[in-house]
């Protein structure tokens, strides 16, 4: 029995290492980007359908040198737009990520990526490029500067 819970303890805790830690709440995140002095990653993303979103997520967000990256340098915010009735948002959570787009992806790109700072000001704007992690970093950065 100790085995069992202390595999499934062992599980629960890789699983959350491995996830990006992605908010879902606008003010959230910009909270945390002023406490923590980071910049707001802010994603548009259809992850149900969206063949370059999902390779972006695969191939960029998923990956662990983007991850640790992200951590100490990023809020990571998502706005999904999924289209399967089973991975149906919340009214609340679909009202919020609408109000993003209105405010942020009016012209409705996906994938489409926003750099903001810590106000919510536009700093760069990219979607999918078929890259490294750290080359999609840079790119990300180059509004920093």
């Amino acid at each position: 029995m100790k085995k069992l819970l202390f595999l499934m303890l062992f599980l629960i805790t890789s699983l959350n290492v491995i996830a990006q830690d992605w908010i879902t709440d606008f003010s959230e995140a910009k909270n945390i980007a002023t406490k923590d002095n980071k910049t707001i990653i802010l994603v548009f993303q259809g992850s149900d359908w969206c063949a370059p979103c999902i390779k972006l997520d695969r191939e960029i967000w998923s990956a662990d040198e983007f991850k640790a990256y992200a951590k100490d340098h990023y809020v990571m915010l998502q706005a999904d737009f999924p289209r399967k009735k089973k991975n149906a948002l919340s009214k609340e959570q679909q009202g919020k990520n609408n109000a993003l787009a209105e405010k942020y992806n009016k012209n409705g790109y996906f994938p489409f990526v926003v750099v903001l700072d810590k106000n919510g000001k536009v700093l760069k704007e990219l979607g999918y490029i078929k890259t490294t992690p750290s080359k999609y970093i840079e790119q990300l950065n180059t509004s920093l500067k």
